[in-house]
């Protein structure tokens, strides 16, 4: 993911990452507030043991973003009539 990406996606992925990792406090998500080495830097931070695990999570939550979810009915289009 990108910074762009990450930018652009902010408002969802932060609710994401408190619920997933619950050493992000409210303090740090606004600081970061869509900055994505910011982002990186609190990961380091908070989870320095766990760094790889985190950014892996973050790049599969992204690449996840758009695509139906499990259990969510896939609607296949209709042929004209």
């Amino acid at each position: 993911m990108n910074s762009d990406q990450f930018k652009g996606k902010w408002v969802q992925f932060k609710g994401e990452v408190k619920k997933q990792w619950g050493k992000f406090t409210d303090d740090d998500l606004t600081q970061i507030e869509g900055d994505y080495d910011k982002f990186v830097g609190r990961i380091q931070e908070r989870y320095g043991d766990k760094k790889e695990e985190v950014m892996r999570w973050a790049d599969d939550w992204h690449s996840r973003q758009g695509q139906p979810q499990p259990g969510t009915p896939h609607r296949e289009a209709q042929p004209p009539r």
